[in-house]
C-alpha cells in the first residue's frame, strides 16, 4: 500500500480544479496614464456569500483573490493620493476573471455608484445555495469539540440533528457529502462515527440541498462544501485560539500561512479535550471523555499565470468513551418484557421472577484515526478553457473496545479502509455559458472485523443474562467476523452553466457505476431554472434533481454475509441486499431584498425516493449498518430572514417544516430478533420517517455596542421527532430514568417539544498593525432545558444534547 500511495501522489502531480461554484478575480491597479499603483488596497465584499476581505497589490500593482464563490462583487480600491473607486465585477466561471482598475487623483472628481447592498441577491446562480463565509464562522456560537461544522450546518434551515451530531438534510439518513478542499468524503462524519474538521480550519462553506451540480453524487441527502485553504498574502499571518469552558473542555487551535513570491506554506493544529463529547442516552453524562486532534500541512506554487499546484497532507484522530446507560452505569434491577410493574431498587432478598440484577461498571472506548494526502493541478490552456486533475489518498481505522461487564454484549470491533480518488475534468467559457465535464474514480478498500461474547442465557443465575429482560432469546454464544471487500465507484458527468439576459439555467447529466455488495449503474439528468426580476429585487427558481444514491458502508460486509445468519437464532434472520436508492428532487423558491437590507429566502420542496436508506444496530451497540424500506415521501417548505449588516444589528431568522412518511416493507438490510418478526409480517402501509421534525424555529441576532465590542442572543425551538416505544414503561424509567420518560407523549409516539437560548459577547481587547486579540464568551441552553433528541437507544434512538454550557474562547490574529 505504501508503494501505491507514492506513486499515487507522484502521478497527480500533473494538470483540480476549484469546486464547480468558485472562481477567481486577478486585478491590475494603475494610474490614470498605465503606470502600477503598488500597496494599493482592494476590499471584496459580496452579502450573498458573506464574503468580505481586503487584499493588497504588490509591486507589479497586481492581486489573485482565489476561491470566490459564485456572484456579484462590489470592488473597492484605495491608495494614497488618489480618489477611491467601486465598481461592480461578476465571478461566474471558474476560469480566471481579469480586470484592471484605473485610480485618478484625489483632484479629480469620481463618484460610486456601487453599494455592498447590491451584492445581496447573486442574480446569476440558478440553483439554491446556502454561503458561510469566514465572519459567520469566526463569530459562531462555540461549540464542544468534534461538532463546530455540524453546528454551523444544523443552524440552517431544513438540517436537524439526530443522535451524536448526526445531520439529516430534509429528512434524509446519514446521506450527508462533505467536499474537503474539492474532495468527496462520503462516509459518515459525526463524532460518534467519523472524524471531522473544526471549523476554525474553515475559510467558507457552501450547502446544497437542491439544485445540485452533477460533478456531486452518491451521498445525496446534502452537500456540504469546504474551503479549508486561504488566500495567499506575502509574509507570515494566521491564528491562534485558546478554548475553555463546561465538562473540563479546554482546547488549543492555530493555523498559519506563510507567502514568499510564488511558494505558500501552510499549517494547522488542533488538539481538544471534553467530557461530553457525544450525547447521552441519560441526562447523568456517564463515562462521555473525549479527545480530539488535528494536524495539516498545505503548499502551493503558482508555476505560472497558467499552472497552480495544491498539495495538502491531514492527520486527524479522536478517542472517546460511550456515555452508559443507568443500568449500565450503576447497575440494578431490569423488568424483562412481561413486567408491567416495575423492579426492586436494591439487589437485598431475592429478586422477582421477572426481574434481573445487572452489576454495572460498563466500560466501551472507541478511537477513529485518519491520514490524508490531496494533490492538484490546474492549467489554463486559454482565456477560456482549462483542464485539472485532482486526486486523493487516505487511510481510516476505527476501534470499538469493551470491558467485562458490559451489557447487554460484550462487543469489539477493528474497522477500517483505504481509499484512493482520482477526477479529471474540463472547463470551457463561451461567453454566457460555461461547460464543465469529468470522470471520478474511488475505490475504497474495506475491511471488517467483529467479535462478541454474550453470557449464558440457558442459566438464569447468570447476572449479565440477557435472556430476561428481552434483549435477546439465545443460548450463549460467541461471534466472530473477518472481512473484506473493495467499494468501486466511477462516475462521468456534464453541466451546462448559462446566463441569458436575467435568465439562469443549470443544467446536467451524470452517469455512476456502483459496485460492491451489488452491481449497479445509473443516469441522472439535473436542471435548475432562475429568473431574476431587477426592479423588484426579486429571483424566482425551480430545481429538479434525479439521484443515485448509495448506501452506507459501515459494516455492509458484515450484515450482507452468511454468517450473518449467526448473530441471532431464535427466529429466522432477515437478510436481503442493500441496493442504492433512486429519487427525484423538487424545489420551488423566491429570494427577494426588502429596503435595501433585508434578505428572504423561502422554499417549497418535495423529495421522492426508492429504496430509501435507513440504518439499524447490533442489539443495544453503536454498531450499525445499512438498511432500506420500499420508499419515502418527504415534502416540506423553509424561510430564512437574513440581516448582513443594518446599521449596529445583523441576524437572521428561520422556519422549517417538514412531514416525511416511509412505505413498508424492508427491501434491503440485516433484521434480527423482533425486527425479523416485523419484517416479515409488515408488509403495507407506511410510518413516520425518524427524522419527521414537523416544526423548526431557529434566529439570532447581534449588536454592535462599539465597532470592537457585540453582543448577541439567539433561540431555537424543536417540536420533537417520532419514537416507536419497543419496550415497557418500566423497563424505559429503568434504563434511561424518569427524567427522561417524562419528556415523551406515547399517545402520540412524539418527543415533547423543547426550547433553548444562547447567548454571547465578544471584545476585541488588543489591536496593533497586523496584531489583534479578541475574547468571545458564549451561553447555551441557558434555561437548562433537556433537549431529548432521539428515544430508543444510543446511536439510533436514545440522545440528549448538553445541558447548560459556557465557553470561552480567545482569538488572537496575526
Amino acid at each position: 500500500m505504501k508503494k501505491i500511495l507514492i506513486g499515487f501522489l507522484i502521478f497527480c502531480a500533473i494538470p483540480a480544479l476549484p469546486q464547480s461554484n468558485s472562481g477567481e478575480l486577478r486585478l491590475t491597479v494603475t494610474d490614470a496614464v498605465g503606470h502600477v499603483i503598488r500597496s494599493a488596497q482592494v476590499q471584496l465584499v459580496s452579502e450573498a456569500n458573506q464574503y468580505d476581505q481586503s487584499f493588497s497589490s504588490d509591486a507589479q500593482g497586481s492581486l489573485d483573490a482565489r476561491r470566490l464563490p459564485y456572484g456579484l462583487y462590489q470592488v473597492t480600491v484605495h491608495a494614497p493620493s488618489f480618489a477611491a473607486t467601486t465598481t461592480a465585477i461578476a465571478i461566474r466561471s471558474a476560469l480566471p476573471v481579469r480586470r484592471t482598475i484605473q485610480l485618478n487623483l484625489t483632484s479629480v472628481r469620481q463618484s460610486v455608484t456601487v453599494h455592498a447592498t447590491g451584492t445581496l441577491i447573486d442574480p446569476y446562480t440558478a440553483g439554491s445555495v446556502q454561503e458561510m463565509g469566514l465572519h459567520a464562522i469566526q463569530n459562531r456560537v462555540t461549540s464542544l469539540p468534534g461538532r463546530s461544522i455540524q453546528d454551523l450546518v444544523n443552524s440552517e434551515p431544513g438540517w436537524l440533528f439526530e443522535g451524536n451530531a448526526v445531520l439529516h438534510p430534509r429528512g434524509s439518513e446519514y446521506q450527508t457529502q462533505f467536499v474537503i478542499d474539492g474532495i468527496p468524503l462520503t462516509d459518515n462524519r459525526s463524532p460518534g462515527f467519523g472524524l471531522s474538521i473544526e471549523a476554525n480550519n474553515i475559510q467558507s462553506m457552501s450547502i446544497y440541498t437542491a439544485g445540485i451540480p452533477a460533478e456531486y453524487g452518491r451521498e445525496m441527502g446534502g452537500v456540504v462544501v469546504v474551503n479549508t485553504v486561504q488566500n495567499e498574502r506575502p509574509g507570515l499571518h494566521g491564528d491562534l485560539t485558546l478554548l475553555g469552558g463546561s465538562y473540563a473542555t479546554g482546547g488549543i487551535d492555530t493555523q498559519g500561512e506563510y507567502t514568499r513570491g510564488k511558494n505558500t506554506f501552510g499549517f494547522s493544529g488542533a488538539g481538544n479535550r471534553t467530557s461530553h463529547y457525544l450525547n447521552t442516552p441519560t441526562p447523568e453524562n456517564f463515562t462521555n471523555n473525549g479527545t480530539t486532534g488535528d494536524f495539516s500541512l498545505n503548499f502551493e506554487r503558482q508555476f505560472t499565470p497558467r499552472d497552480h499546484l495544491t498539495m495538502i497532507a491531514r492527520h486527524e484522530l479522536a478517542r472517546y468513551a460511550i456515555p452508559n446507560e443507568l443500568v449500565q452505569q450503576n447497575g440494578g434491577y431490569v423488568p424483562n418484557s412481561d413486567n408491567t410493574s416495575g423492579c426492586p431498587t436494591s439487589s437485598s432478598g431475592s429478586p422477582p421472577a421477572d426481574c434481573v440484577w445487572i452489576p454495572g461498571g460498563q466500560l466501551q472506548t472507541s478511537d477513529n484515526f485518519e491520514t490524508m494526502g490531496i494533490v492538484s493541478y490546474e492549467h489554463i490552456f486559454s482565456a477560456n478553457t482549462m483542464g485539472a486533475l485532482r486526486g486523493m489518498a487516505r487511510d481510516n481505522a476505527l476501534d470499538f473496545y469493551s470491558n467485562p461487564a458490559s451489557w447487554p454484549v460484550n462487543i469489539t470491533q477493528h474497522n477500517g479502509f483505504k481509499e484512493i480518488y482520482f477526477n479529471a475534468s474540463v472547463t470551457a467559457d463561451r461567453g454566457h455559458q460555461e461547460w464543465k465535464a469529468g470522470i471520478q474514480s474511488d475505490s475504497k478498500f474495506l475491511k471488517e472485523n467483529l467479535g462478541y461474547l454474550i453470557p449464558d442465557c440457558g442459566n438464569s443465575s447468570d447476572p449479565q443474562c440477557p435472556f430476561n429482560v428481552g434483549v435477546l432469546d439465545v443460548a450463549a454464544t460467541t461471534f466472530a467476523f473477518t472481512g473484506s471487500r473493495p467499494d468501486l465507484e466511477q462516475a462521468a458527468y456534464i453541466q451546462d452553466s448559462a446566463q441569458f439576459g436575467n435568465w439562469s439555467i443549470d443544467a446536467g447529466l451524470r452517469w455512476d457505476h456502483y459496485q460492491l455488495m451489488v452491481n449497479k449503474r445509473s443516469l441522472s439528468p439535473r436542471v435548475a431554472l432562475a429568473r431574476f426580476f431587477p426592479s423588484a429585487g426579486i429571483k424566482v427558481h425551480a430545481s429538479w434533481d434525479r439521484i443515485f444514491q448509495t448506501p452506507s458502508f459501515e459494516n455492509i460486509i458484515l450484515s450482507s454475509s452468511p454468517q450473518a445468519q449467526a448473530l441471532d437464532t431464535s427466529v429466522p434472520v432477515v437478510q436481503l441486499p442493500v441496493e442504492p436508492a433512486h429519487g427525484n428532487y423538487y424545489e420551488l423558491g423566491a429570494t427577494k431584498v426588502l429596503f435595501g437590507k433585508l434578505l428572504v429566502d423561502t422554499n417549497m420542496y418535495r423529495r421522492d425516493l426508492d429504496n430509501y436508506a435507513d440504518d439499524s444496530q447490533i442489539f443495544s451497540t453503536g454498531i450499525s449498518f445499512p438498511i432500506a424500506f420500499r420508499k419515502a415521501v418527504i415534502y416540506g417548505a423553509e424561510g430564512k430572514l437574513q440581516v448582513q449588516q443594518w446599521g449596529r444589528f445583523s441576524g437572521f431568522a428561520s422556519y422549517s417544516y417538514m412531514v416525511g412518511s416511509v412505505w413498508n416493507p424492508v427491501t434491503g438490510g440485516l433484521f434480527l430478533g423482533g425486527n425479523a418478526i416485523d419484517a416479515t409480517h409488515q408488509l403495507a402501509g407506511h410510518f413516520p420517517d425518524t427524522q419527521d421534525q414537523r416544526n423548526t424555529l431557529r434566529d439570532r441576532i447581534r449588536y454592535h455596542v462599539t465597532p470592537r465590542v457585540w453582543l448577541a442572543l439567539g433561540s431555537e425551538y424543536n417540536s420533537g421527532l417520532p419514537f416507536e416505544a419497543n419496550q415497557t414503561v418500566p423497563q424505559d424509567v429503568s434504563e434511561y430514568g424518569h427524567a427522561v420518560v417524562n419528556h415523551l407523549n406515547f399517545n402520540r409516539g412524539r418527543i415533547l417539544p423543547y426550547f433553548t437560548q444562547n447567548a454571547s459577547m465578544s471584545a476585541e481587547i488588543y489591536r496593533r498593525e497586523k496584531t489583534s486579540v479578541r475574547l468571545q464568551a458564549d451561553g447555551q441552553d441557558l434555561s437548562n432545558a433537556m433537549e431529548v433528541l432521539d428515544f430508543g437507544g444510543l446511536f439510533s434512538g436514545n440522545a440528549i444534547g448538553p445541558g447548560r454550557t459556557f465557553m470561552l474562547r480567545l482569538i488572537t490574529s496575526f
